[in-house]
């Protein structure tokens, strides 16, 4: 997701198309970019720091074999040099944060999913509001400066999806990423793919690192918040997500957040960034 910028010597970048980009150094720089149709975005690196925080919609990021959602109040760190794919669904509107590589030392050195706080968030809307691209004088810097803080502390959610190459185990992954109702056990899943399920077993711990069931269960609590975020029902994001009762699917959704999947309709209704009820 490339952004333009005024020339300078001590950082520069190549993006999809070529040409030299750069960050000036001690820098942060935002804008809100507004999707209506669906749209992916090539591989990119930068020499600088990126938080993408979605307003409206899901974003979706590859990185190395792990995928990572950024629905409302969560956004993905990327730290500068890393390659990333980017896909967003269409009606998507997010923030772009880039942070000069000085400015990165706080931040996780490796791509993660963050929860933003209501400290951070009145922070963006704020400089939304006020159309702030890049700091114009120092209370502007030193906003951006305590905006960075507060991404450093956010906590981490476990909400990326590792992928895997192997030809049975990808076709599984696929297919319950176009359904992650589908509540097929790993044994069928198996017979699906004409395999064992102590292959996929050992295959699921190779490539991803966890269990059949832990991978699904964050794929499908992604798609919750996604869902959530426009505007559907507690009993209907369960019941589209495979779950056989609505207290299972809180009961998951909580453990995973630390807020009730209500609660967390709250907090968007607070924000703004929720469909309607």
């Amino acid at each position: 997701m490339d952004t333009e910028y005024v020339a300078s010597d001590k950082i520069t970048d190549e993006g999809s198309t070529g040409e030299k980009q750069t960050l000036p150094p001690e820098s942060i720089a935002m804008k809100v970019v507004q999707l209506t149709e669906v749209t992916a975005f090539p591989m990119e690196r930068h020499a600088w720091g990126q938080f993408v925080y979605s307003l409206e919609g899901v974003i979706e990021l590859t990185v190395k074999s792990s995928r990572y959602a950024a629905p409302p109040d969560f956004g993905v760190w990327l730290p500068p040099e890393t390659d990333h794919l980017a896909w967003a669904g269409d009606d998507t509107s997010y923030f772009l944060l880039d942070i000069e590589q000085s400015l990165c030392s706080r931040l996780p050195n490796r791509a993660s999913v963050l929860a933003v706080g209501a400290i951070a968030k009145a922070i963006l809307l704020d400089l939304k509001k006020r159309d702030v691209r890049a700091p114009q004088n120092a209370d502007d810097a030193r906003l951006m400066r305590v905006l960075v803080d507060q991404l450093s502390v956010g906590s981490p959610m476990e909400s990326f999806l590792p992928l895997s190459d192997d030809h049975a185990l990808k076709q599984v992954l696929e297919k319950l990423c176009k359904d992650p109702g589908d509540s097929r056990s790993l044994e069928e899943w198996a017979r699906y793919v004409n395999s064992t399920e102590r292959t996929l077993a050992r295959r699921c711990k190779r490539d991803l690192g966890m269990t059949f069931v832990k991978w699904r269960q964050r794929l499908r609590l992604s798609r919750a918040v996604a869902m959530l975020s426009d505007g559907h029902s507690v009993q209907t994001v369960a019941q589209k997500l495979g779950y056989s009762t609505t207290s299972a699917f809180i009961v998951m959704f909580q453990g995973a957040t630390g807020v009730t999947p209500n609660a967390f309709r709250g907090q968007l209704r607070e924000s703004g960034a929720a469909g309607p009820t």
